[in-house]
């Protein structure tokens, strides 16, 4: 009797398998899931206050930062275009990367040099297939002006490095054509001098003068040409996201049967991928005259 009594004192709680398996899972397995709860509890970043409301979380997304300001020195010395090829655009360029046209790869270059500087300049500013504006970087548009020139002329191009912008340019501009309309009101003068009947003659005749000459300068086809070699270039210079390529008849046709009021209003507002004016800064006129200038050579 005594050795059962004394058996059952160093029995311990655990007498069966089955037993001895859950405390090893309690012991064990839920301490681990445990601790991963606390630390996702602790390291997320998404968290909401206890009891917050839909109104306090629109306050709190809106009061993000959202951007930053990064202040340039304007008076610091351009980069080449060598060194800003090495810094920013041999990621995608020196390999071919996306689409991007290869360094030194002259059949790779050839169709956009044929395009002309400015057009692979505004390309690169703005952003074209897979490259952001300005290639994402941190560099003036001067600087990757000079970048292009670079990559092109390496590919067989003859451009040059553009230099920096005079600082004075503009306003010396401004200051030449100044004289200009006080030396123009000195002949609009001697008319006031004419007899009163000549007068109503001269009322009628100036605006009749008037309307074919706004009609010229809003389809003139220099005008028409430097936007297109500008701005609308880049997409219908080879039909590029659906834009009607220049000089094709079949593509323009349904185009030009909306006419030319119709075209016009759709490149103010924009369609498609191509944003309301271009994307440029081109007055309802020239934006008139570059289209007359497309649907003629597609005529």
């Amino acid at each position: 009797m005594s050795d059962i009594t004394h058996e059952e004192a160093h029995t311990g709680p655990i007498k069966t398998p089955k037993q001895l398996f859950w405390v090893s899972v309690g012991a064990f397995v839920l301490p681990v899931f445990i601790i991963i709860g606390l630390v996702y509890f602790v390291t997320t970043s998404n968290k909401l206050a206890p009891g917050a409301t839909d109104v306090e979380r629109g306050i709190a997304e809106r009061l993000q930062k959202i951007g930053t300001v990064e202040v340039r020195d304007a008076n610091r010395p351009l980069v080449a275009g060598a060194e800003v090829y090495k810094a920013q655009c041999a990621a995608c360029h020196a390999t071919g990367t996306a689409g991007a046209p290869k360094f030194e790869d002259t059949a790779a270059w050839a169709p956009r040099i044929a395009l002309g500087f400015d057009t692979l300049v505004q390309s690169a500013l703005k952003g074209k297939g897979g490259m952001a504006p300005q290639g994402g970087g941190n560099f003036t548009d001067t600087e990757i002006a000079r970048a292009v020139a670079y990559m092109a002329n390496a590919a067989g191009a003859k451009f040059t490095e553009p230099a920096a912008p005079a600082a004075g340019g503009s306003a010396a501009a401004s200051a030449e054509a100044a004289p200009a309309p006080a030396a123009a009101a000195a002949p609009a003068a001697a008319p006031a001098a004419t007899p009163a009947p000549a007068a109503p003659a001269s009322a009628e005749a100036a605006p009749a003068a008037a309307a074919p000459a706004a009609a010229t300068a809003a389809v003139d086809p220099a005008v028409g040409k430097a936007l297109y070699d500008k701005s609308c270039v880049a997409c219908h210079g080879a039909g590029v996201a659906g834009a009607p390529k220049f000089g094709d008849k079949a593509a323009w046709a349904p185009y030009l049967a909306t006419g030319i009021d119709t075209m016009l209003k759709v490149a103010i507002t924009g369609k498609g991928a191509m944003p309301p004016r271009g994307a440029s800064t081109a007055t309802d006129d020239e934006l008139r005259a570059a289209i007359q200038y497309m649907a003629d050579a597609a005529k």
